[in-house]
């Protein structure tokens, strides 16, 4: 115990020491718009400039740090403090972002400091958490250089730079590298995430109906800034005089000039965005406008058939409305969320489903209902992706480790959890998320979730999760792996 005392003690005096750099670390982060963008890829490249630019720079501050900091051709990097054993304890954070969206009161990627918290694009995911597991690591590269004794196992700091669209970036890594003994990644709520829901992402499509199709009323349409999350913002450009239609609260309508004579509004639909995983307390936008515009007619036969399809998709978001809702005794029951709208060139309307799912159901089941719904409305349904649901025992030495330290941190008596959200533990085979968001934290109005806007986190927050973390990864070094 009294080993204990000290450690936390050492580890107090530490992040004391070091948390102006932590913050300088996190701004600098922040600063790079590191969205995907595979029209721009290239050699060392392979998500974009953006990826590209914060990798580069989270492997800057690997190095500064004192670990030996590896670059995997743009595709992912890792930092390494060597330990006595090749065998490895890991964390992954990644250092890419869902693109800004609207509705933000600051610069989305300059970090503001107010009252304790941190705004910006990724300042809880997930470029904070990036940098505060680089800086664990810093910690054990401190006494190894002021004690000459090695750490038991290696101590490997993974950069992710693709987690926010398709995992690319450890998909290549695994296809090159062994696992990693035991995993652990910051990128979701304490105490210790042991099981993640299945997912399915996929996109509704109709016919040609709107645009510069004969009959269209709906001249444009869009809304949205990632499938995985709940749109605050969708417009439409429609044929009708913006001043005979009523406004309700959270839209805008103004005229949009003329079209063949004809007069064009502009409506407008202002939600609640947030994470698709975590649909309550959001107001989809999509939904929003396609109700408004189907309540007020302002649409062809063939473009209502689809809003219709719309108005099922955004009745609710477990999924009842379209027949794919499901629960189970480990995982929160099926969501089900829009995400992206849009006009193809040809007149197709293309809304995405972001669906989040538990053990009792399937893909392939989730698939064939929403295919049956769409053909009810003259639609298609095609899938983007898939991800089985992962599931840890929460009783294994390694989780029962993470579980430990939090609780002695906060004086709570946690267990280990499920989530909906996706993160890179279920592509590993000894793996958990682990933090940093604090469940039960209040947060201030002008603090907006993760990938919605003015998106924060709590610096002190921030801080015992660097603390916590440092502790758990010395208490992992003391297990048999």
């Amino acid at each position: 115990m009294a080993n204990k005392d000290q450690l936390k003690q050492d580890i107090d005096a530490f992040v004391e020491r070091v948390w102006p750099e932590v913050l300088d670390d996190i701004a600098d982060l922040v600063n790079v718009r590191s969205v995907e963008d595979l029209d721009h890829a290239a050699e060392n490249a392979p998500w974009g400039p953006g990826p590209r630019e914060a990798l580069d720079e989270a492997l800057c501050i690997a190095d500064r740090v004192g670990l030996a900091a590896h670059d995997c051709d743009g595709y992912i990097g890792f930092a390494d403090l060597p330990g006595v054993s090749d065998k490895q304890i890991a964390t992954i954070a990644h250092v890419d972002v869902v693109p800004e969206g609207p509705g933000w009161h600051t610069d989305p990627f300059e970090m503001v400091r107010r009252e304790g918290w941190l705004l910006g694009r990724g300042t809880i995911d997930d470029k904070g958490p990036a940098v505060l597991s680089l800086h664990a690591a810093r910690f054990f590269a401190e006494r190894v250089e002021e004690t000459g004794e090695r750490i038991p196992y290696t101590l490997r700091v993974l950069l992710g730079a693709n987690e926010e669209t398709r995992m690319g970036d450890v998909e290549w890594y695994l296809e090159h590298y062994p696992q990693p003994d035991f995993l652990f990644t910051p990128d979701a709520e304490f105490p210790v995430c042991c099981g993640e829901k299945g997912q399915l992402q996929g996109t509704f499509s109709s016919k040609p109906v709107a645009g510069s199709v004969a009959g269209a009323r709906i001249l444009e349409l869009a809304g949205g800034s990632a499938v995985n999350a709940v749109p605050s913002l969708a417009h439409a450009v429609v044929r009708a005089d913006a001043q005979a239609l009523s406004v309700p609260e959270n839209f805008e309508v103004e005229p949009a000039g003329e079209e063949d004579g004809q007069p064009l509004a502009r409506i407008t639909a202002h939600g609640v965005g947030g994470h698709a995983s975590l649909p309550e307390g959001t107001r989809n936008a999509i939904g929003m406008l396609c109700g408004y515009l189907l309540d007020n007619g302002l649409c062809s036969d063939g473009e209502r058939e689809f809003l219709e399809l719309e108005r099922v998709l955004h009745a609710d978001t477990r999924g009842a409305a379209l027949g794919v809702d499901a629960t189970d005794d480990i995982f929160d029951p099926l969501t089900c969320v829009g995400g992206l709208v849009s006009l193809t060139a040809d007149g197709r309307i293309e809304q995405t489903a972001d669906c989040r799912y538990p053990k009792s159901t399937t893909s392939e089941a989730i698939e064939a209902q929403l295919a049956r719904v769409a053909a009810g409305h003259g639609a298609e349904f095609s899938v983007i992706r898939t991800c089985v649901p992962f599931y840890v025992d929460p009783s294994s030495p390694e989780i029962q480790t993470l579980v430990r330290c939090y609780n002695e941190y906060t004086g709570l008596d946690t267990k280990p959890f499920t989530i909906g959200g996706g993160t890179y533990a279920r592509h590993f085979a000894r793996a958990a998320s682990f933090g940093p968001e604090e469940p039960h934290q209040e947060t201030p109005e002008w603090v907006g979730q993760m990938h919605g806007p003015d998106e924060g986190a709590s610096e002190e927050q921030l801080r015992q999760a660097l603390k916590i973390y440092i502790c758990a990864i010395a208490e992992l070094m003391e297990l048999e792996l």
